[in-house]
Order: C-alpha cells, then sequence, then structure tokens
C-alpha cells in the first residue's frame, strides 16, 4: 500500500466503472470504518451514511442527480446525511447549520481517500435534488443529503485535470 501523499495525488473523479466487479464487502467495510474515524465538532458524528447498491435506487439515485449516469453504473453509491439535530443540541444553530455539514462532508472526504488506498476509485456527487434523494431513501426526518460517492473499480484513466497554483489558493500571513 502506498503512503498518504501517493493517495491523494492518486485520487481522480472517475465517471466510467466497470460493472463486472463488485466492492468487496471487506474494503467497503473498511471505507465506511474510515469515514466513522474522520474528526467531528465534539466527536458527534453528526451524520449517517447510506449504502446503495440496489441497482434500481442507484438508478433512481442517478435520475434525481442530474441524470449522471455513473451512479448508476458503480456498484456501490454512498449517501452522506447531515443530522443537524444531533449537533444542534450541543452547538445550538452554529451545530445545526454549520458544524453537521462539516461533519458529513469530512467523513466523505475520507471515505474518497479511503476508496483510493483499498485500489477503487470514487467520484464526489453534489449536484442532486435534495428532497427527491431523501424520498427515494425514506430517510428519517432531520437528516440531508449533502453528498454522494459513487464506488467502484474504474474503467478508464482520467487525466489529470489542471489546479490552480497553490500560491494563488494559499495566502501567508
Amino acid at each position: 500500500m502506498w503512503d498518504f501523499f501517493e493517495t491523494v495525488r492518486h485520487r481522480h473523479s472517475v465517471r466510467l466503472y466497470q460493472s463486472d466487479m463488485p466492492v468487496e464487502a471487506e474494503k467497503l467495510h473498511a471505507v465506511l470504518e474510515a469515514a466513522c474515524a474522520a474528526p467531528s465538532a465534539g466527536d458527534l458524528q453528526a451524520y449517517r451514511i447510506i449504502v446503495v447498491t440496489r441497482d434500481e435506487e442507484r438508478q433512481r439515485l442517478a435520475r434525481v442527480a442530474g441524470d449522471q449516469p455513473f451512479l448508476s453504473q458503480a456498484p456501490v453509491t454512498l449517501v452522506f446525511c447531515t443530522d443537524a439535530a444531533r449537533s444542534g443540541e450541543r452547538y445550538g444553530e452554529r451545530g445545526e447549520k454549520l458544524y453537521a455539514v462539516q461533519d458529513a462532508t469530512i467523513a466523505a472526504a475520507y471515505a474518497q481517500l479511503a476508496v483510493v488506498a483499498a485500489g477503487m476509485a470514487s467520484t464526489w456527487v453534489g449536484y442532486f435534488d435534495n428532497a427527491e434523494v431523501a424520498e427515494l431513501l425514506e430517510l428519517e426526518p432531520g437528516l440531508e443529503p449533502v453528498a454522494m460517492l459513487a464506488v467502484g473499480y474504474s474503467a478508464e484513466l482520467p487525466e489529470p485535470t489542471p489546479r490552480r497554483p497553490m500560491d494563488d489558493v494559499v495566502h501567508r500571513r
């Protein structure tokens, strides 16, 4: 297994997946463990992760996400939802509106890097109809989907995308 920096460098958004290669249960478990190990405000883990493996549900998720076909092609979609009330109990409005979103997205980022470390690929999806995703997944009231990860084995080798120069992004004081 390579080191962390190699993992980060090898992460790319993949939009073509091998449909004949399921995600092994032990690899999925390791990815979910990494997500649950992510830091969170007050260690509350104010999020829920929904694992979607059924073809029909992934096809419906692809439709409510602007017809992004890779969501139905990848064998697993992870849906990260905020649990604002959990964070709000301790941190009030800031916990509900900010910390829960941060918690869920940090967990998604950890999962995304774990996917790469496990020899697989993913794509982060933020464009979808929240209400339709909540209805499709029969989410409990108060859970709000904020990110999805398509997960599977890549059927493409995407070209690296250009990044802004570090001096444009990082400002030192």
